[in-house]
């Protein structure tokens, strides 16, 4: 049954549909929002459109087993995920501090879900049901498959799936995975033998293992636990086989226990994912939630069109390669225009798309003609260091794509707001779309990533040269000058990645000065299950190339790489002035035109950077005030410094 009204979230609720009993309870760590963007909402009414019967139960009472019985004993069993994020991530922040504001909860209200949900709602379930099925979903569960390093207690923790008692855990993009899995329960399968779907994972007796496809690589949690070489080790065979074509099996021994992944589902083809788009989503928050001001999380993507999964840019400290995969599929360009039409019916929109796009947004099909064939090369990356020779540029489709949309009766305006990748697009030869992003997609301000400048940071980020990111910088605002516009870059820059030294902040430091650029956001690495990068922070090693890697692990040096980042803020004076000392770089303390920050105090409250015999309680003479009407310097964004630029250029 389809209908345009949201799934069970209440007895009540099932009972006025006729149910005695759901098929699937699905219990989620997010609040129920019904929209094509959060996976709850697509992997329900996937398995609605199929037949079945799924109840939500969203951020459940895990202190007490009474919520999990809400809905009785489900017919097939407990579909779990932690939600739309880890839930590590949602709680804590990169200083491992505890967040105030949990973006996928009611109001933004925290503590509604428990640390490590994954493992806590499947404990919970067990204690109230025991034998009942359980399959483990969502991007928790697929990062922490394999036995892995978790930040939060700096160690090794085993697999989720050991952990959480569950029976199946699956990994990547679910929908084809969970129907087979549904279908087999269905006709009578026990979950004990469901032991063949692809993009599953089980565990079975380590004596007498229950084997369905080739196994690439085996390893044992007793050598993984310690970290080090065997982790990376294990990593690196994990991450090579993550392509449906050319993955194989995957094992870990527990004890007497043994883990078993399957090698991926294929991803979901053109035609597929225009019929999971086109389901019935309500498109809202429930209204359940509308006392405590709905769910801060469909802001960014209620009026948001994704149009791609998949990417084959594969930055080590992306888990995309790892859930995703590096093979990219998109909608049709008429299943994306359907859902642009819904979206000028809805009652708040204001005639502008948000974003077209995806985890890269000018992506749109496979890398290469051989990725469709044999699978993505285990060895090599597409673009990075230097793109491939095979790899395919064209950016002619998803400029008629934004085309369509903006042609849909309704639309004023479509932005492009998740993300360029620039150096795919220095790449094409016709300037032809280029152009049209500049001119009609960009609101004020285009988000790029080139995270550093340094060249030993961007190789093992596995990202391009900076060269190329200069290079589309200046192609930028020359194409904006053109059209008559005055439009800015919003540099997304990372601190503290394996690799990066002191000196390398400070190179990227003098950089932002001498562009005059002050970012408002910089993102310290936080390393988090699923990526290569985590695995250097973890054991000092880059798994694909067995070398060591400098990592800065010490919570005051990733402080100072920080303040380096962002030198103009005043309150990071005294850091800065440390970092440099660190550095040895003591000529960029004072007040020369190449100087980063003046003279003054350090942390401990010793002075550095003042002339010999110079009155060190008082400011340096060039910084004095020139009377006492001087006014306040104020702080400078990153759009009036790119703008007074381009002044200075006109």
């Amino acid at each position: 049954m389809s209908n345009n009204t949201f799934l069970p979230i209440s007895r009540a609720d099932m009972e006025a549909r006729g149910w005695d009993r759901p098929d699937f309870v699905y219990v989620s760590g997010d609040a129920y929002v019904d929209h094509p963007s959060f996976g709850v909402a697509i992997i329900s009414r996937v398995l609605e459109a199929a037949g079945f019967r799924v109840a939500i139960l969203a951020q459940p009472d895990w202190r007490s087993t009474d919520d999990f019985r809400r809905f009785g004993k489900p017919r097939l069993g407990f579909l779990v995920t932690a939600g739309n994020v880890d839930s590590m991530v949602a709680h804590y922040s990169v200083s491992r501090h505890r967040r105030g504001y949990d973006y996928y909860s009611p109001g933004g209200k925290m503590g509604l879900r428990p640390d490590r949900a994954s493992i806590v709602y499947s404990n919970c379930i067990r204690q109230a049901y025991g034998d009942v099925p359980i399959i483990l979903g969502g991007l928790e569960a697929s990062l922490r498959r394999f036995a892995h390093y978790d930040y939060w207690e700096d160690r090794m923790r085993r697999s989720l799936l050991i952990d959480s008692r569950a029976d199946l855990l699956t990994y990547g993009m679910g929908e084809n995975i969970i129907l087979r899995i549904a279908r087999l329960l269905d006709k009578g399968v026990p979950v004990k033998k469901i032991r063949d779907v692809r993009g599953s994972c089980y565990v079975c007796s380590a004596d007498a293992p229950e084997l369905h496809y080739e196994v690439a690589a085996e390893f044992d949690f007793e050598q993984l636990k310690n970290g080090g070489k065997p982790y990376a080790d294990a990593f690196a065979a994990q991450y090579r086989e993550q392509d449906a074509i050319s993955g194989r099996a995957m094992t870990e021994r527990y004890g007497d226990k043994l883990l078993v992944q399957n090698p991926p589902m294929p991803p979901l083809e053109r035609d597929e994912l225009d019929r999971v788009y086109a389901l019935p989503y309500t498109r809202r928050v429930h209204p359940v939630y509308d006392k405590d001001g709905g769910v801060p999380a469909i802001a960014e993507v209620a009026f948001s069109i994704t149009h791609n999964r998949g990417c084959f840019g594969a930055c080590n400290f992306c888990a995309l390669a790892f859930h995703q995969g590096r093979t990219v599929r998109s909608r049709s360009v008429e299943s994306v225009v359907a859902e642009a039409r819904l979206i000028t019916k809805m009652p708040d929109f204001k005639g502008y798309i948000h974003d077209v796009g995806g985890p890269t947004a000018n992506f749109r099909e496979s890398a290469c003609e051989k990725q469709l064939t044999h699978g993505v090369c285990a060895a090599k990356r597409c673009l990075a260091p230097t793109p491939c020779k095979n790899l395919r540029v064209d950016h002619s489709e998803y400029k008629h794509l934004l085309e369509e949309v903006e042609a849909v009766e309704g639309v004023k305006k479509v932005f492009v707001r998740s993300g360029i990748r620039f150096d795919y697009l220095m790449l094409d030869t016709d300037d032809a779309f280029f152009k049209k992003l500049v001119r009609d997609n960009v609101s004020g301000q285009l988000k790029v990533a080139p995270e550093h400048c340094s060249a030993a940071v961007l190789g093992l980020m596995a990202k391009a040269d900076f060269s190329v990111y200069r290079r589309f910088r200046e192609k930028f605002f020359a194409l904006s000058r053109e059209c008559g516009k005055e439009q800015y870059l919003v540099p997304y820059l990372m601190s503290s990645h394996p690799g990066s030294r002191l000196s390398d902040a400070v190179e990227l430091a003098l950089y932002l000065k001498r562009e005059g650029l002050n970012p408002e956001q910089v993102q310290d690495f936080y390393p988090t299950p699923g990526t290569a990068s985590t695995v250097m922070f973890a054991t000092g090693i880059d798994p694909f190339t067995g070398k060591s890697v400098y990592v800065a692990r010490d919570g005051r040096e990733k402080r100072l790489q920080r303040a380096l980042l962002q030198f103009n803020r005043p309150e990071n004076a005294p850091l800065v002035r440390e970092a440099l000392v660190a550095a040895h770089r003591e000529d960029l303390i004072g007040n020369g035109k190449d100087c980063l920050v003046r003279a003054g105090r350090l942390p401990d409250g010793k002075s550095v950077g003042f002339a010999v015999g110079q009155n060190v309680g008082a400011a340096p003479k060039s910084q004095a005030p020139k009377g006492a009407s001087a006014k306040k310097s104020k702080k400078t964004s990153l759009s009036k410094h790119l703008g007074n630029r381009k002044k200075a250029k006109k």
